[in-house]
């Protein structure tokens, strides 16, 4: 089994720039009304789809509306992605830093409105 989460936006050509050129992402499909995504290391997907197209069963219809959505994306060096993406100017959503239960992350919001949670996971400090 594998999962491919999909968000309904109206936003396809912002998505696309934002994911390709700030996150390296790449296209794996694209047409007017769908834009297929993957990970730069190709391992896995992300789908975006128009809303309200006519041809779409009515659960696929409605626009995502900016809120309840977060992606988490495990990276193997957080710091040096913060850097880049600071060093490009995106805004933080939060700044990195280092949780008591070990994990080391940062977050940005994509143009959808979906908080994308950068992390690096590591055991918890020893008490």
């Amino acid at each position: 089994m594998k999962l491919n989460a999909g968000i309904i936006t109206p936003h396809l050509t912002e998505t696309e720039k934002f994911y390709t050129e700030q996150l390296g992402f790449g296209v794996r499909f694209k047409n007017e009304w769908y834009l297929l995504l993957h990970t730069p290391d190709g391992s896995q997907d992300l789908a975006f789809l128009q809303p309200e197209l006519d041809n779409q069963a009515s659960i696929f219809r409605p626009a995502f509306q900016g809120q309840g959505v977060f992606l988490t994306i495990e990276v193997a060096d957080v710091h040096e992605l913060y850097a880049t993406l600071k060093g490009r100017g995106l805004p933080m959503a939060i700044d990195i830093r280092q949780e008591a239960w070990g994990d080391t992350h940062f977050a940005i919001v994509d143009p959808n409105g979906i908080g994308i949670d950068f992390v690096h996971y590591e055991a918890p400090p020893e008490s």
